[in-house]
């Protein structure tokens, strides 16, 4: 049976199939998962990928052999499986890999209301049952096994996020959506339904094996048919979604790309103005505009570590209206602190088609300096490499360093951020200065100690 250590990480369960997932080892996190959560109701869902409807119901199969009762919602995005999470108020697994390619499937699991599941909160145990069953043979069935149903949610969904987003008002808008032949081709078209949108689909067809490019917009090669079409047709912007639709990335009616940290800002702005104010979450290597526009609306910006289970429980502890990440990740309080792409994009049309200037100009106001975008260095020592960097501006007059998620170096007209990779031998790197020839001249000091 395939070695489970390899595939449990940080957040979620991942590998390739059937070598390492199988439908066999499926059902074992099944049976875990119901046991963990109190073999109360759960919910399971799945993406676009051919083997995902098979492993959805062998996990299905294994939670209800445990005693937990079971509503299938089938072809999902991962936000959708986080509404019914939180619209039934249940423990809810996902089978997604994401972007990755069409060979690779995962499990993303959440406990009821959308609360997250990582290393110390449930996925640590689960792996104990699941090697414990790997031994000793499978768990014996319950005295009354669960049942499993099916329910069709995304109508639901739909409209949850409407209420969430009046559209109603805005100018007609012409948007090019690509869905990346994945799961945004099955929501969208529903979300969108009889908004003031005149969309124009790209790679609506569901298929996972991802024909035409990979489902990574935050990639630029993948986003360059979605640039052309823009530009082609003269919309007003373009949206890009990843494999299982819970990122959205944008560009605008140039086809240039706007920076996840503009949209952060942005939907930040209009989520304050909202709520009467409020405190905003933003990772450690979002742009400086994020926290620079909170405090201006009226908010309190807090910083925190990359990564989304730490956004959703900083976002709990300290009942944030709103969270961004560099990655295109967004998270509201009024969708259970869960991560939804669709609604930040739902805010990015309700604020253009608010007003009559293009989105280039509207998002001007949230983009104010330079970036290097992330870059990775393969390294044969990461603490090596990135201790010879510390030491290289520990003792430099006018920065600060701290090291709340890898090294950050801060200084009047630029910081830099140095993170390990957690599954490759790589070091992320990340700048921002006040102009373009600062932050080229920090990125390529950093990258020369870094591949010293």
């Amino acid at each position: 049976m395939p070695d489970v250590s390899q595939i449990i990480k940080a957040y979620d369960i991942r590998g390739t199939v059937p070598d390492q997932l199988d439908e066999e080892l499926v059902g074992l996190f099944g049976a875990a998962f119901a046991e963990i959560t109190g073999r109360v109701p759960i919910v399971v869902g799945h993406d676009m990928r051919p083997s995902s409807p098979g492993l959805a119901t062998a996990f299905a199969r294994g939670a209800a052999g445990r005693g937990a009762d079971v509503t299938l919602v089938g072809l999902c995005s991962t936000d959708q499986l986080y509404f019914a999470s939180g619209h039934l108020d249940r423990p809810g697994a996902m089978f997604t890999a994401s972007h990755n390619p069409a060979q690779y499937n995962g499990i993303k699991l959440c406990r009821a209301g959308a609360a997250p599941v990582g290393q110390d909160s449930g996925l640590a145990e689960i792996r104990a049952l699941v090697e414990e069953w790997q031994r000793t043979g499978p768990p014996a069935a319950a005295a009354t096994p669960g049942t499993v149903t099916e329910q069709d949610l995304l109508a639901a969904y739909a409209d949850h996020l409407r209420t969430l987003v009046d559209l109603t008002a805005i100018r007609p808008l012409k948007v090019v959506v690509d869905a990346g032949n994945g799961m945004g081709g099955h929501t969208v078209p529903s979300v969108f339904a009889g908004l003031p949108l005149e969309l124009d689909a790209l790679y609506f067809e569901l298929d996972g094996t991802f024909p035409h490019h990979e489902a990574n917009p935050l990639d630029p090669a993948n986003i360059v048919d979605l640039q052309h079409r823009v530009r082609e047709t003269g919309a007003d912007l373009g949206l890009a979604f990843d494999g299982d639709a819970d990122r959205c990335f944008v560009v605008d009616e140039r086809g240039e790309p706007v920076s996840p940290s503009a949209v952060t800002a942005l939907v930040a702005s209009r989520e304050l103005a909202k709520h009467g104010g409020g405190t905003v979450i933003h990772n450690c290597i979002t742009s400086w505009s994020v926290p620079e526009v909170v405090r201006e609306a009226g908010g309190t910006p807090v910083r925190t570590r990359v990564g989304h289970s730490f956004i959703k429980e900083e976002m709990a502890k300290t009942g944030a209206i709103f969270g961004g990440e560099h990655s295109a990740h967004y998270y509201f309080r009024d969708f259970w602190n869960a991560d939804t792409g669709m609604l930040a994009a739902l805010h990015v049309l309700a604020a253009l088609g608010g007003q009559e200037r293009p989105l280039s100009q509207l998002v001007a106001a949230y983009d104010r300096y330079a970036a290097s975008g992330e870059i990775n260095s393969r390294v044969a020592d990461q603490a090596a490499s990135a201790a010879a960097v510390e030491a290289a501006y520990a003792q430099r007059d006018g920065v600060t360093l701290d090291h709340l998620d890898g090294l950050t170096v801060t200084a009047a007209d630029w910081w830099f951020n140095l993170r390990p990779s957690n599954t490759e031998p790589l070091l992320r790197l990340n700048v921002e200065a006040r102009d373009a020839g600062t932050c080229a001249r920090v990125r390529d000091e950093v990258l020369a100690l870094v591949n010293a």
